[in-house]
């Protein structure tokens, strides 16, 4: 389907057209409609999917008529991160540059008193759209900065991120201050009983839209090298090595390295420093300022390599990323897809390199029956070691995992250049 297909103001299509979007992604096709229709909806869909442009689009449309009250917040959109707020609020006046009237403010927490002073100055002179973490707008509510009473789009975006984070509590105790009048819209890329217990208590009669996980893009070049601790080092800085070329044809500088814990993180960052390679650290213990200096400095390619915690395997928007390293192999097999989908994005060709340990060794079996697929599993670049042998019984119970794979058929993928995938 084609945006011009959908019932969207000419000014919020002559902002898609200015973006070179025309087509529709399957989330954006099944929850546009029904969104327009005022009907409260669930949506189920992973990162990549174009979850943002769905619910963005509808309100923007719906804010622009005209019929909503002014010196009002008329919509609250939920992030479980500083990072993703960001990214909604830019995204917010791109998709509205040709709307007249319609204001954001992005409020979150992890900044000095002055940047709080001057969130509560533009929310006592009124915006639009709130795009906010749970916290931050907890602090506002409490302290009388904002009336939610006339709002009319609750938006909840990565809810299963938000309630993994602890926000559950926080969630329920906005949804307080809101009057009964309003849309709820809730996103989240997986179902798990939390999220339905909260669509219970905060959603009426929601029309649940559901797009299965998909695989990982076809263009991702997928492997894992099979190794003991002790030999990852050695084998990062052996991945790696190119991006020390600066004068290369193809120079290696936008790579992404996944890690377990932020105390990982700080170490990998500073032994990979002092190896010579350009590095950045993104992880919970920064303060504000700090993390968008790394991130802009990652965007603007004076940082190669940024090695995080799963803080960015979500919500962040970087199209031309061409290497992810997962250091540590995630425990759930989602978050695989979550985060080699940073790469080989707008149908690009990208590359991700899973380190695997033997104690691993369940956890890639569990992603390779999520994906359908084995990853390729090659010898140790030269001067790394040799891998080490698996063992018969968990050869076989490898063997299990691809017969009830098969028995669920193939991988079938479709993709558009001319999809709108931004979060």
């Amino acid at each position: 389907m084609y945006f011009d297909e959908l019932d969207l103001s000419d000014e919020v299509l002559d902002a898609l057209d200015a973006m070179n979007f025309s087509e529709c992604t399957p989330i954006q096709e099944k929850a546009i409609p029904p969104i327009l229709a005022g009907r409260d909806i669930i949506g189920v869909a992973q990162t990549g999917t174009g979850k943002t442009a769905a619910y963005l689009l509808p309100v923007l449309d719906e804010l622009s008529s005209g019929l909503y009250p002014k010196n009002a917040v008329n919509c609250i959109i939920m992030s479980p991160t500083r990072e993703l707020a960001q990214q909604i609020d830019q995204q917010v006046e791109g998709f509205g540059y040709y709307l007249n009237g319609v204001s954001s403010v992005a409020v979150y927490g992890g900044n000095d008193g002055i940047r709080f002073e001057q969130e509560r100055r533009g929310l006592e002179m009124g915006a639009d759209i709130i795009i906010a973490t749970p916290g931050r707008l907890i602090s506002h509510l409490q302290g009388g900065h904002i009336d939610l009473t006339q709002t009319s789009f609750f938006i909840l975006d990565e809810a299963d991120r938000m309630l993994d984070m602890g926000f559950y509590d926080d969630i329920i105790k906005i949804a307080s201050y809101l009057g009964e009048n309003r849309q709820t819209i809730m996103f989240s890329a997986t179902m798990p009983e939390n999220i339905r217990k909260l669509a219970r208590n905060i959603l009426h009669d929601p029309v649940e839209v559901r797009i299965a996980v998909s695989k990982p893009a076809e263009k991702i070049k997928q492997i894992a090298y099979v190794c003991h601790e002790g030999m990852k080092q050695r084998l990062v800085e052996s991945i790696l090595e190119p991006s020390k070329d600066k004068n290369a044809e193809n120079p290696l500088d936008r790579v992404i390295m996944f890690a377990s814990s932020k105390m990982k993180v700080k170490e990998l960052s500073l032994t990979l420093k002092q190896k010579g390679f350009n590095v950045g650290a993104m992880h919970s213990d920064l303060d504000q300022k700090e993390r968008d200096e790394i991130m802009y400095a990652f965007k603007n390619r004076r940082v190669s390599i940024l090695i995080a915690t799963d803080i960015v395997s979500r919500g962040i928007d970087i199209d031309d990323i061409q290497l992810v390293i997962n250091y540590d192999v995630p425990r759930d097999a989602e978050d695989y897809v979550h985060r080699v989908g940073r790469t080989a994005r707008a149908n690009r060709d990208g590359e991700a390199i899973t380190l695997v340990t033997p104690r691993d060794w369940q956890y890639l079996l569990k992603i390779e029956q999520l994906i359908e697929a084995e990853i390729e599993k090659p010898d140790l670049p030269a001067g790394c070691g040799e891998k080490p042998s698996m063992g018969v019984s968990k050869e076989k119970k490898k063997k299990r995992y691809y017969k009830k794979s098969a028995k669920k058929g193939g991988r079938n993928h479709k993709k558009s250049d001319k999809t709108l995938k931004t979060h």
